[in-house]
């Protein structure tokens, strides 16, 4: 497709999330780093362990020293504090906290080498084949790649269940609400403020994977999805989502 879309990206893909149908492309199965849109694989994994009756919402986390540890945006936890899974859900999904992403890694699979582990054999169930995850929450390392078009399919996937709009649909949210001191978390995805339809997904950026962004919207019964990887910075990330958005509602609702 010949189209102005998304000219700064490095990959893009919009998709209408009821058919399955690529409405637009741009080297949609093109190797790039994904940053913190690897969240939403590790958001995957938290949901379904919930779903198993592996975990629960109310269970109990501590933070570990290798997730106090991890470097880039984060939340701050008191030392031996217990942070419950659906506070550390919240983190990951509104703030994008890294040492949450850590926490429940470790808290599900024991270490953080056998969540990656977890999320390899995912990513196979997929079909995720231009996908290599080797961290739960997406920051540079060699050898840790997606593609827009393999993002899309696990955005897709993990938007089925319905759980990740309750938490990435609000652009502030609080966690230790029954605390003395509440935590107000600001959610990284700012469209949420300006566009209604919008309610999810995830936004990223690394100084290698530059700005990225998992955007879905729904109009009636109708679903889209727009992913970004590799734009320059957050504001044009943000206008050529909002203009993958529009084509898609143009072209679905004519």
């Amino acid at each position: 497709m010949n189209s102005p879309l998304a000219k700064n990206a490095k990959s893009a893909i919009l998709m209408n999330i009821n058919t399955g149908e690529v409405l637009f492309e741009k080297n949609m199965n093109k190797r790039l780093p994904p940053a913190s849109l690897t969240k939403i694989m590790t958001l995957l994994i938290i949901f379904e362990q919930l779903g198993m009756g592996s975990i629960t919402l109310k269970d109990k986390v501590k933070q570990s020293p290798n997730a106090e540890s991890i470097r880039g945006s984060r939340v701050k936890f008191y030392p031996k504090e217990e942070i419950s899974v659906e506070d550390l859900i919240k983190c990951i999904v509104i703030a994008s906290a890294n040492n949450a992403a850590v926490c429940m890694a470790e808290y599900i699979a024991g270490s953080l080498q056998e969540f990656v582990t977890m999320m390899g054999i995912k990513a196979r169930e997929l079909r995720l084949k231009n996908t290599n995850f080797l961290n739960p929450h997406g920051l540079d390392q060699a050898g840790h790649y997606s593609s827009a078009y393999d993002m899309a399919i696990l955005s897709r996937e993990i938007i089925k269940s319905g759980e990740i709009l309750k938490y990435s649909s609000k652009y502030k949210d609080f966690i230790k609400k029954d605390s003395k001191k509440p935590l107000q978390l600001i959610n990284t995805n700012k469209l949420l403020r300006s566009h209604s339809e919008i309610d999810g997904l995830k936004t990223g950026f690394t100084p290698l994977s530059k700005a990225c962004l998992s955007a879905t919207a729904k109009k009636d019964n109708n679903r889209v999805l727009a992913i970004v990887l590799g734009e320059p910075n957050k504001r044009t990330r943000d206008l050529e989502i909002m203009e993958m958005l529009d084509y898609a509602w143009l072209k679905i609702l004519g």
